[in-house]
């Protein structure tokens, strides 16, 4: 039996040069599930994504996402991209060792907590405040770094990676510190400042964007203390679950918010197209 990926539209083609297109997935032309691979709206028409795949329940088990995925490749590398990504939802395990075993890596997950309606309190001697703009600015500078430098540490160019940071920053932040819905946070413990926070309560989650403990105060719980507080904003917003992401590789980040009891809900992966 032959599996291929017959086109159901013709190719997308928007005017900033984004492809987007639509495939069944056929076993001797008999339809057995879907694709839709597109290029990223974040890396432009250089990065490929499977938006979506599917293989209809009867059809599983039987090697047909496999090919489905590699047929999708072939379509991107037709395209001209040099990388190719996707996100599994934590629930798919099946789907988590199909991309595995074809090569995909895992940059990151993005993790998830309910909430109570009691907020947590922060240990003694710790204390938030807002953060001023005189501290915002430098603070700004170096997350946009620093979330660069975490793209690049997972395989994307030097380049893309500067421009994703600056434009997502951008798109959060038109307004700067005065964003609404979003906290901006600098924590005390016994009068000095010990790490920073970012926390949006914009949507029906709240999410942590950023959080930092400050290098000479690291190992000393106040990650933990930071992460409370970002829970404790949650709550008085009303809102009822916290997420965040954390990239692949972060171990000490990965351990304290697996402790705090947030559970994986996407792996973000990636591959490169020779």
């Amino acid at each position: 039996m032959t599996t291929t990926l017959r086109p159901t539209e013709p190719l997308q083609r928007a005017t900033d040069g984004a492809l987007s297109r639509h495939y069944q997935v056929c076993v001797n032309s008999r339809p057995v599930g879907a694709v839709h691979l597109a290029t990223s709206p974040v890396f432009g028409p250089g990065v490929a994504q499977i938006q979506d795949l599917r293989i209809e329940e009867p059809d599983r088990g039987r090697g047909r996402g496999t090919v489905a995925a590699l047929a999708a490749e072939e379509v991107a590398r037709g395209w001209g991209c040099r990388r190719i990504e996707l996100r599994v939802p934590a629930t798919a395990e099946a789907a988590l060792r199909l991309v595995t075993a074809l090569g995909y890596v895992h940059r990151n997950r993005g993790m998830e907590k309910p909430l109570g309606d009691t907020a947590p309190r922060l240990p003694a001697g710790s204390r938030p405040r807002p953060m001023t703009e005189a501290e915002f600015a430098p603070w700004l500078e170096h997350g946009i770094e620093v979330y660069a430098q975490d793209w690049t540490d997972r395989g994307v160019p030097e380049e893309e990676a500067w421009a994703r940071s600056r434009r997502d920053h951008d798109v959060l932040l038109p307004q700067g510190r005065t964003t609404e819905n979003m906290r901006f946070s600098v924590l005390e413990h016994d009068g000095e400042q010990v790490g920073t926070l970012w926390v949006s309560i914009a949507d029906d989650k709240a999410f942590v964007f950023d959080v930092e403990a400050d290098e000479a105060f690291r190992g000393r719980g106040h990650g933990r203390s930071l992460m409370l507080l970002a829970e404790a904003q949650a709550v008085a917003a009303g809102k009822r679950v916290m997420g965040l992401n954390v990239f692949a590789g972060n171990t000490p980040a990965e351990r304290l918010y697996e402790s705090l009891g947030y559970v994986p809900v996407g792996y973000s992966m990636y591959k490169n197209l020779l």
